[in-house]
């Protein structure tokens, strides 16, 4: 009787003590270092009298440690006078004080930071990567560790809505005497790597200088070097081995270097490493990154940072520069670039030169005849404050232009590693008198404020063009996409009533997008996949060249195909709880479009016409029998699910206003 009545008792009395309470009493504190700043100044940990001290491992070239310090300024500034001290530990080898000291002053950092070269901390706190943070309590007893905040589900992949500030509360509950509630949450960031003696090269070895540094030059340092895109560069063998664990990491998940399309022998420029390179550096790490004889290596590259295909002939670029705050969310700028042209000119190649390539992230460019983004430009300048965070030429915009384009003046983009490439004797763009260029350009924040001031180079034809450039619009169609679909399809086909030359493809998606494809079908041929991007990212969008320009006859058929998740479950969603996402140019729209520039001698080459679901199987069945109502690349793959409710068939378009929104041309509405 009496154990019926201890028993519930034990069990209540429990389950009021906060969640690891029971741990505190017996926890240990950490073993003690001392670290010393430039000045020669020393701290020790043993000596720190604050209620909770906050050791943030952080690293100079390191993206998101870097893009972490205005958060972690703000938390030193707010819990300064509650008893806080945050400290900054930059535990890289080759750092110095003096490095480390720089850094802090180039973010404007109001709290102290030490270059850890002996690691004393890490070994003591055990971290892994930077960003990574370790709260203390006035015992010197871990609390915490782990991540900032939620923002990230992997390292470089931001999710849309930060919902946990980790840091901000544990330190908030120790300050208010309770156990913290979620004492460990995993940090994602670039890996601290621990000192050690570097194996000497045998016969059999891999080597940086004679098979790495090859790879490098091939693939990586047109990026990674001093003043480019790369946030750190891979010149050396210093520099190598330090990045060397996550340059393999990186590459195994298929996010370095950035090449989105699948295998595909239509595409030029592709970027992808060969498997043979992989193993390269696989095989480099696992044998303990060995240097070899410096007499191995290739000469040096010289990396020309003029222009690519010479002297433009025509140069543009803005009055000022544009400042981008150091912390919020990445920002779109439209600069408006008035060509001042008295004569129609025809174009064939627009070359895009970053300013400061470490917060360009690619751009999207466009020829506006109606005087629309001028207006916006102006619109923002009257409105601009000498105090803005993001200041300077241009309008900022959440996506598009802020206006409705005229599609067929869309000149494609940059991306970094991008080079341009002029189109054929005969073919060209016309860029009308009086027209302005207008390049949308994504930037990067990178916890510091920056500057940029891009420029456009311009490139007339040498001959009289024979047949116009233009771009036309494969557009996959829809009403809305339920919240909560994870799977929704898009699938919509038209058919060109002119022949036409393709020479480059533009996928566009929105936020939502999982993957994305354009299939062609010639008249009389089978159905072929043109591009496909596996796993959509709205961040690495770019424009794809064909290797050799595809000739389209009158009668090709063009289907779109993509898929969409509007889950609770997408990392990227803008809205928590999922809503209703309608078709539409702002940040929480959706779109679907592969953009294609192709030529023709036709006066309107952009001309198409829906097909129905019925015509579309009937000229597949044409083409090979076996065929049952759906694509054999798309057959292979998976099987098509059936077609969303509120999605229209191909049989009619019932959106005309919304498809003279996008500046889709009338016939093929």
């Amino acid at each position: 009787m009496m154990s019926r009545l201890v028993l519930p008792l034990l069990v209540a009395v429990l389950g009021v003590i906060p969640v690891g309470a029971a741990k505190v009493e017996h926890a240990k504190p950490v073993a003690g270092f001392t670290l010393t700043d430039a000045a020669g100044k020393k701290w020790t940990l043993a000596d720190q009298k604050a209620k909770v001290v906050v050791v943030a491992f952080l690293a100079t070239e390191c993206p998101m440690s870097n893009g972490y310090l205005p958060t972690l300024a703000d938390i030193a500034t707010k819990y300064a006078a509650k008893g806080v001290t945050v400290v900054g530990v930059f535990p890289d080898t080759e750092t110095t004080p003096v490095q480390a000291a720089a850094h802090a002053k180039e973010y404007k950092l109001p709290f102290r930071v030490f270059a850890d070269r002996e690691q004393a901390s890490v070994v003591s706190l055990g971290a892994k990567v930077t960003p990574e943070v370790v709260v203390l309590d006035e015992k010197f007893v871990v609390r915490y560790r782990g991540r900032i905040d939620d923002g990230f589900t992997a390292r470089l992949k931001p999710k849309t809505i930060v919902a946990r500030n980790d840091l901000s509360t544990a330190i908030d509950e120790l300050l208010a005497g309770k156990a913290v509630s979620e004492p460990e949450a995993k940090a994602f960031g670039c890996p601290i790597t621990i000192a050690e003696k570097k194996p000497a090269a045998n016969e059999t070895a891999v080597t940086f200088y004679k098979d790495v540094l090859p790879v490098f030059i091939a693939n990586c340092q047109s990026c990674h070097r001093p003043g480019q895109a790369g946030p750190f560069s891979l010149l050396t063998y210093k520099q190598a081995t330090r990045w060397g664990e996550l340059c393999v990491e990186e590459v195994h998940a298929k996010r370095m270097p950035p090449w989105k399309p699948a295998p595909n022998t239509l595409l030029a420029g592709e970027r992808s490493l060969p498997a043979s390179a992989m193993k390269v550096l696989e095989k480099w790490v696992a044998q303990g990154m060995p240097e070899g004889d410096p007499k191995d290596a290739p000469p040096a590259t010289k990396f020309d940072d003029n222009w690519t295909l010479g002297e433009p002939d025509l140069v543009l670029e803005s009055p000022s520069d544009v400042t981008i705050a150091a912390k919020g969310r990445d920002m779109f700028r439209v600069m408006v670039f008035p060509t001042n042209l008295t004569e129609d000119k025809d174009v064939v190649a627009v070359e895009v030169r970053p300013g400061n390539p470490r917060v360009v992230h690619h751009t999207v460019n466009l020829v506006d005849r109606t005087g629309a983004a001028r207006k916006l430009q102006a619109a923002a300048a009257a409105e601009a404050q000498p105090n803005d965070a993001d200041r300077g030429p241009g309008y900022p915009v959440k996506m598009g232009f802020g206006f409705v384009p005229d599609t067929s003046m869309i000149l494609g983009g940059w991306a970094p590693g991008m080079l341009p490439k002029k189109l054929p004797d005969g073919v060209a763009l016309r860029l009308p008198k009086g027209s302005d260029l207008c390049i949308q350009i994504h930037y990067h924040r990178t916890g510091k404020e920056e500057t940029d001031r891009t420029k456009v180079g311009i490139y007339f034809a040498k001959k009289p063009a024979t047949e116009r450039f233009t771009s036309i619009p494969v557009a996959g169609l829809f009403w809305s996409i339920p919240a909560g679909d994870k799977d929704f399809v898009v699938d919509r086909a038209w058919r060109t009533l002119e022949d036409v030359t393709a020479y480059r493809l533009i996928p566009h998606m929105h936020l939502l997008g999982k993957d994305i494809e354009l299939f062609a079908t010639l008249p009389g041929e089978k159905e072929r996949s043109l591009i496909r991007i596996p796993v959509w990212d709205y961040n690495w969008q770019e424009q794809y060249d064909l290797k050799e320009p595809l000739k389209l006859p009158k009668g090709t058929i063009l289907r779109v195909r993509a898929t969409f998740d509007n889950s609770a479950e997408n990392p990227r969603n803008p809205s928590s709880p999922p809503r209703i996402v309608r078709l539409g140019e702002q940040t929480t729209d959706e779109m679907c479009f592969v953009f294609m520039g192709v030529s023709s001698t036709a006066a309107f080459p952009h001309v198409m016409v829906p097909v129905s679901k019925r015509q579309y199987q009937i000229t597949q069945a044409t083409a090979y029998p076996s065929f049952r109502g759906r694509s054999r690349s798309t057959q292979a793959r998976r099987r098509t699910p059936p077609r969303q409710p509120n999605t229209p068939d191909h049989s009619c378009c019932r959106m005309p206003s919304t498809m003279r929104r996008f500046g889709v041309p009338p016939l093929l509405r």
